[in-house]
């Protein structure tokens, strides 16, 4: 078991005992990714691109614990195996045999984003055919199976201590996205996976594409290492670089799935960027937070936020910003409450910003445009 999660029968003892729990998460997720996509990736022409901040972060504090409590005997021996950032991909790739680039993004909460981007790139730039793509965050708190015989991730502690943590028990209110009363995040974990390919590779196959990886946005605000720059403006440029990669104006942008963690210090820069970017539309942007439902997975976060919005493209509807009841006054933009509403969506944008001034945004389209790959 890893927290509550049954490990699947095909992963073997050996993987099992050898890995973090991060890998493990992001092995089933490849897996479920792959299977989804119907494809037979080509051995020297997939990639494997995988984000994540933490990686192998509680097999380091466990043996940190079992020599504080055994003596250094007690050290386990695969820990530092365990604790690489790369074995997730590593693992990926071993599961499937692919030996195209195996590539691991560490830019926070910006991770699996930053992932999609590089792996679109990989493609456009003829690297490589197909990528197996995600982002995974795991084993810095009680829920992945940490607390056991006595042990509890330190890191468990470190959003409270820092902060970030809602100071609301209720679990309605805990989260806020945009709200006036936003008081916090509330973490979470979680992996997610995507088998982005050439355009023209999945029409051939006849494959069901989910959507089009139609622009990528990336930069630094080189700011301060936690917050972010208040104006928004470097937030705002990786939004406008995803829309020029794409090709597209903001006009023709169906909805947004903002980053929105529910901080006083992280929503508002991001209001401000999404109004600067879209404030001059005809009619006001649609925007959610997936956050207020999942939690904030951090690394994880961005790739929750696209699988929502592709699944929200097929159903044409437009998931609720969970929680929210008052959204902030500087909005210019048209923040979904309460329920679900129906949405016609062809083109819709995601924003995943973290520590250390790390902003990613991707567009993502129904219809093919020019350089796409495929999801």
């Amino acid at each position: 078991m890893v927290g509550t999660v049954e490990l699947p029968d095909w992963m073997s003892d050996r993987v099992r005992d050898g890995t973090d729990v991060f890998a493990r998460w992001a092995l089933v997720a490849a897996e479920q990714a792959i299977v989804e996509s119907g494809a037979e990736p080509d051995p020297l022409r997939t990639a494997v691109v995988l984000g994540t901040s933490l990686c192998g972060v509680q097999s380091i504090m466990r043996a940190q614990y079992e020599i504080d409590t055994g003596g250094a005997a007690a050290f386990p021996r695969k820990t530092m195996m365990k604790a690489l950032t790369n074995m997730g991909a590593a693992q990926i790739a071993m599961r499937h045999g692919l030996h195209g680039p195996s590539l691991t993004v560490t830019t926070a909460c910006a991770s699996t984003l930053d992932a999609l981007g590089t792996a679109g790139r990989l493609i456009e730039f003829g690297l490589a055919d197909a990528a197996v793509v995600g982002g995974v965050e795991a084993g810095h708190t009680l829920t992945s199976g940490g607390a056991e015989g006595g042990f509890v991730p330190a890191m468990a502690y470190a959003p409270a201590m820092f902060g970030m943590h809602s100071s609301v028990t209720t679990p309605e209110e805990a989260c806020r996205p945009f709200d006036v009363n936003r008081a916090g995040i509330a973490g979470s974990e979680g992996a997610t996976a995507f088998f982005l390919e050439r355009a023209d590779i999945a029409e051939s196959r006849r494959a069901r594409v989910l959507g089009h990886l139609s622009g990528y946005g990336a930069v630094s605000d080189a700011h301060h290492p936690s917050a972010p720059e208040p104006s928004g403006r470097w937030e705002e440029r990786a939004m406008r670089l995803a829309l020029e990669h794409a090709g597209f104006e903001p006009g023709e942008v169906d909805c947004l799935y903002a980053h929105a963690t529910g901080t006083p210090v992280g929503d508002p820069p991001e209001i401000r960027a999404i109004n600067a970017v879209y404030g001059e539309c005809a009619k006001p942007l649609p925007v959610t937070s997936v956050k207020g439902h999942f939690g904030h997975a951090a690394a994880a976060s961005g790739g929750m936020s696209l699988i929502a919005g592709l699944s929200n493209m097929a159903e044409n509807v437009f998931i609720n910003t969970a929680n929210t009841t008052d959204p902030d006054s500087e909005i210019r933009f048209d923040v979904q409450l309460a329920d679900p509403c129906a949405l016609e969506i062809d083109v819709f944008q995601v924003n995943a910003f973290g520590f250390g001034g790390q902003n990613a945004s991707v567009v993502i389209s129904r219809h093919p445009r020019g350089h796409e790959a495929d999801q």
